[in-house]
């Protein structure tokens, strides 16, 4: 017989003999496409369920994870979290654990997706590939949806439940003698919104910029970075907003002598950053799921509401990410990560192609990869173009030309960018499909971003 998530979140908390427990149950369905050479190669289904057990004793507590769909694996993971909390040091970032009753919808079954969630699109799909095999082209790429339930408990009588659809799609196409690539991808909620005519399409034009390779030398150029790219940087930028992190001195966001750099200027005016658990397209959990504590976390804040919260205002550092611990040693609210991030720029207008035919000399990028920090205290950042960087004259795109390694810092470009468009639903190609999905950004053209040094990669 097939045991509720409800049931399990239940049969864990009455089995925990610590003083209190909070209990996070998943109920995970995910289905896929994959294919390459004009073929579609495998597709499947998955399902799952994995069991959070944070129990807490004393000053201390503990956090265990695994899979489990039934009574006696959670009493397994339930000793284990006990075992451990009795053992535990006092956690800095203790509370009062979050108390509350049941919501509305807290017996509903979990929310499901099925391999239907791609009918249209491989429908269209499979006329793409009739169609890129006339037209000496290859396509590869992957397809994804998953669907995340999960169910909070507390021994507070805290109930919670949130249903969570992630899909994203990316597509790489290649001329026959492969020496050209480019790429196409995004993020979506339920596939409703993706076209593979139209990212088929968007390749097929990308292929053909490429058709004619120009070679340029390292050095700083007038780029102009579509949404992807610009999300790339932008979650990093996010990651770095900790507060004890800054408190500590050890982040762009941290003031000379001691303290954060809240209220003060840290990009360009009119750049705002904010997260928003209701933005459309980009709905994230409105209240804290926290598996473990870290400096941008903690286990006690477990079912803390969210809402709007401005990280950047007009150019102002306006909040950091604050767990209720970290706000108590910094003197300000609790202000904590919510799962989107949202970047727009005041009067920004147009597309990245707009931006572009404004460029009398310079780059339009696709996407970046392989991004690493070198210094955290000014966040400079390096990494490399990837699937298509484009010559740009008097407004026109004429050829591709090889990749680069870049050395930048986001907080540095969202001061010296010249141009943004208007922020759209995007997807970081980097972090997407695995870490954070959820972005909305704007194109930027900044007019010196700097090349580093040529990469020899496609």
């Amino acid at each position: 017989m097939t045991v509720r998530p409800q049931q399990l979140v239940e049969h864990a908390l009455e089995a925990s003999t610590s003083d209190a427990c909070v209990v996070l149950v998943e109920d995970s369905t995910s289905a896929n496409l994959r294919w390459a050479n004009n073929t579609l190669t495998t597709n499947g289904v998955m399902r799952s369920t994995e069991v959070t057990v944070i129990a807490f004793a004393g000053a201390g507590n503990a956090s265990v994870s695994g899979s489990a769909a039934t009574p006696e694996q959670v009493t397994a993971l339930v000793e284990a979290a006990d075992r451990a909390a009795a053992l535990a040091e006092a956690a800095e970032d203790r509370a009062d654990l979050v108390a509350g009753d049941a919501v509305a919808d807290w017996d509903d079954a979990p929310a499901e997706t099925s391999i239907e969630v791609f009918d249209r699109f491989a429908g269209e799909l499979g006329e793409e590939f009739t169609r890129a095999e006339a037209e000496s082209r290859i396509l590869y790429g992957f397809v994804f949806h998953e669907v995340t339930t999960t169910y909070l408990g507390s021994s507070t009588g805290l109930r919670r439940r949130h249903v969570q659809p992630t899909g994203h799609y990316g597509c790489t196409g290649k001329d026959t003698g492969l020496t050209t690539s480019a790429w196409v991808g995004g993020a979506t909620r339920d596939f409703a919104d993706v076209s593979a005519t139209r990212m088929a399409s968007d390749l097929a034009t990308r292929i053909g910029w490429g058709a004619r390779r120009l070679d340029l030398p390292a050095g700083r150029y007038d780029t102009v970075l579509p949404p992807t790219a610009v999300a790339d940087l932008m979650v990093d930028a996010y990651w770095s907003l900790g507060a004890r992190t800054a408190a500590d001195g050890q982040s762009v966001f941290s003031r000379p002598g001691g303290g954060t750099r809240i209220g003060e200027p840290v990009v360009a005016p009119g750049v705002q950053l904010f997260s928003d658990p209701a933005y459309p397209a980009l709905e994230a959990a409105p209240f804290v799921l926290a598996a473990g504590s870290s400096d941008r976390s903690s286990v006690y804040d477990n079912g803390l509401p969210l809402g709007r919260t401005s990280w950047i205002e007009d150019g102002r550092l306006a909040a950091l990410q604050q767990t209720r611990h970290t706000a108590r040693l910094t003197g300000q609210p609790t202000t904590t990560a919510i799962d989107n991030v949202v970047l727009s720029v005041d009067g920004g207008r147009g597309t990245d192609l707009d931006l572009a035919a404004g460029l009398d000399d310079g780059l339009l990028l696709t996407c970046l990869w392989y991004i690493r920090e070198v210094d955290p205290q000014t966040m400079l950042l390096t990494g490399l173009t990837r699937d298509g960087v484009y010559k740009v004259e008097g407004g026109e795109i004429v050829g591709a030309v090889n990749n680069f390694r870049y050395n930048e810092s986001p907080v540095d470009l969202l001061k010296r960018f010249s141009h943004a468009g208007e922020t759209v639903p995007s997807f970081s190609r980097e972090w997407g499909e695995d870490f954070f999905s959820r972005t909305a950004t704007p194109a930027l053209r900044v007019p010196d971003f700097n090349m580093s040094s040529v990469s020899q990669a496609l």
